[in-house]
């Protein structure tokens, strides 16, 4: 199994490169939230989620726990404290032939850490919505 997608995927956590995630997912990605019920739909969505989350959740007291992988794909156990709240979850990404992200699917526990998850996203996307432009712009230079 090529897992060079993995890697590129752990790299982007460890860097907080936003353009090196851009060009991680594939124009079609799929993203899947804990707090919202229909998919996310495309690069342009997936790649403001992803890169909220790792805003909001990828600070010095994230790490990852377990790894578990397939063919095209990996389970990524994370933790992390946020305001006293210890968050535990998993982020299950598949990638296509070219290590490219397809499908992005995360869940999240104990429900005080979705509440506490679910308002800090919703700020920082509000945040996010002018910079993935930016970004956008910066890789296809």
């Amino acid at each position: 199994m090529a897992m060079a997608g993995l890697d590129r995927w752990y790299a982007f956590m460890k860097s907080h490169d936003r353009a090196a995630l851009w060009e991680l997912l594939h124009p079609d990605a799929v993203f899947e939230s804990p707090v919202v019920h229909t998919p996310q739909r495309g690069r342009d969505i997936t790649f403001k989620y992803l890169a909220s989350a790792e805003k909001v959740l990828g600070g010095p007291g994230f790490a990852y726990r377990g790894e578990w992988r397939g063919d095209n794909g990996a389970v990524l156990e994370f933790e992390t404290e946020i305001e006293g709240i210890t968050i535990n979850g998993v982020d299950i990404i598949t990638f296509d032939q070219d290590d490219r992200i397809t499908h992005f699917k995360v869940m999240v526990r104990p429900l005080r850490a979705i509440n506490l998850l679910h308002r800090l996203m919703g700020e920082e996307l509000m945040r996010q919505s002018g910079n993935a432009d930016a970004v956008k712009s910066q890789s296809s230079a």
